[in-house]
């Protein structure tokens, strides 16, 4: 039985409702500004960096957080011709800007569930295991082939590589992925022995092992083609690349509230700040659901025209405090900038690098400039 309906009334309201609230803009009150030039600077710096190699550009994680489509459109323009992403989605996404134009590689390889979008897709599975390869075979499809040097995630053992177990493949890269390229340790030369020793057993077309910081370790990690990721949104885990690579990513918050805190009061949550002298604060519109993590709790810096605001007391779900004292003058509505230099940020908030720039929240919009 249908129940009956009393009014028709109320849906007619919130229908009106929905339709206003769909043709109305809803200003967003904290953003990313993303830097274009900055983006293109750092690969064209990480490309003449890699020498005889070319650069090519991690954008899986959504562009690192930045917006794939957007990267990519960007670096197409810069000259790259190979792009790298984690799944098919991904691939999916950028398909329509790099058919025909770039060279797309799927890192997590190719499942039975890939295989239906795998098999008319123009990115190529990097094949990490012996099923991959068999699942692949016949497909009569390129594909890169990613060899285990050492760091034991995805990739094929060396020990299980022989020239006739790709026979018939049309094989691109025969790549590898160093682990701690970040570091002067023996992994690195471990790994490119490893690297060296699996390229005699797999028939490819060229060849790829260094990532960011891989690049800064030299010539010989370089091979034909580098695959920065990190570097080229402002990333910075080797000394070499501090002189060239520039920050991309700028958060920006809006102030809700400006209040004045006497001696002794509290601000947020445990009260971890409590007011020695009377001096003006500003509530942002921003918190650990943008991405700005608890890490930034007394540690984090804002700024506005040159001057620093200090994040004062925990941060907060949607909302962060910080002191005005050296600026007493903003107001409700002005925004200001977050100081989120990769390297600086990492080292205030004990987050890594990779974190803090693919952690930027949803909820931020994003506007190139």
């Amino acid at each position: 039985m249908i129940p009956k309906r009393r009014s028709t009334k109320p849906d007619k309201v919130i229908i009106a409702r929905f339709m206003s609230e769909e043709e109305i803009a809803i200003p967003a009150t904290a953003s990313v500004k993303l830097d274009r030039a900055a983006l293109v600077a750092n690969w064209n710096a990480l490309n003449e960096m890699s020498g005889k190699a070319k650069a090519g550009a991690a954008v899986k994680a959504n562009g690192y957080g930045l917006g794939a489509r957007d990267v990519v459109r960007h670096l197409l323009d810069a000259g790259c011709d190979d792009f790298f992403v984690a799944n098919w989605q991904e691939a999916r996404e950028i398909e329509d800007l790099t058919a025909g134009k770039a060279s797309v590689s799927v890192l997590n390889g190719v499942r039975d569930a890939d295989m239906s979008f795998a098999l008319q897709s123009s990115a190529k599975p990097v094949l990490n295991s012996l099923d991959q390869v068999n699942r692949w075979q016949s497909s009569n499809r390129p594909c890169d082939i990613m060899i285990n040097s050492g760091m034991n995630r995805l990739g094929l053992n060396v020990a299980d590589l022989n020239l006739e177990l790709f026979a018939g493949m049309s094989i691109d890269l025969a790549m590898s992925h160093l682990a701690s390229a970040d570091e002067d340790g023996p992994q690195n030369g471990e790994q490119l022995a490893a690297y060296t020793a699996g390229l005699d057993l797999v028939p490819h077309q060229r060849t790829s092992l260094a990532n960011s910081a891989g690049i800064a370790l030299g010539s010989e990690y370089h091979f034909d083609l580098t695959r920065p990721g990190l570097a080229l949104y402002g990333g910075i885990q080797r000394p070499e690349l501090a002189a060239v690579i520039r920050q991309v990513a700028m958060p920006q918050a809006e102030i809700l509230q400006v209040r004045t805190l006497h001696i002794d009061d509290k601000l947020g949550y445990n009260a971890r700040y409590v007011a020695k002298q009377e001096h003006p604060v500003a509530i942002l519109a921003m918190g650990y659901a943008d991405g700005y993590l608890r890490g930034f709790s007394d540690r984090g810096i804002f700024r506005h025209e040159g001057r620093e605001l200090p994040v004062l007391g925990r941060v907060s779900m949607d909302l962060i405090a910080i002191d005005l004292t050296s600026a007493p003058d903003l107001k409700e509505g002005d925004w200001v900038d977050c100081d989120y230099d990769l390297l600086a940020a990492s080292a205030q908030s004990g987050l890594s690098q990779y974190e803090l720039i693919t952690g930027l929240g949803s909820r931020l919009s994003r506007y190139w400039v």
